[in-house]
């Protein structure tokens, strides 16, 4: 994770995390991202106040669909994205953190 707000979030909603991986420094190819999210049920992609909600099982979308939600510029998994169970979450929204975290 690397957004001061998703951390400030985590550490306030007494949120234990169980494994945290640097973004600048352990990257996560745009492959390897599509493999992790295919390994969820749900997916929340958030890009500023708009949350795209994705039921992996109903909705199946294909590569570039899901590529365009949870893959940046760089190329690589965006950051913060957080899993928790069966669900990925992309990106800092406020009301979705307490949705999923509350």
């Amino acid at each position: 994770m690397t957004c001061g707000k998703t951390q400030e979030f985590l550490a306030n909603a007494d949120v234990e995390v169980k494994e945290e991986q640097n973004a600048t420094k352990e990257t996560i190819k745009a492959a390897d991202a599509l493999v992790l999210a295919r390994t969820v049920n749900d997916i929340y992609a958030a890009k500023g106040k708009k949350v795209v909600h994705v039921n992996m099982k109903k909705d199946k979308p294909d590569d570039e669909t899901l590529a365009k939600l949870i893959v940046g510029p760089s190329g690589n998994l965006r950051a913060p994205t957080l899993r928790k169970g069966k669900t990925l979450i992309v990106g800092f929204n406020q009301e979705t953190y307490e949705q999923l975290f509350g």
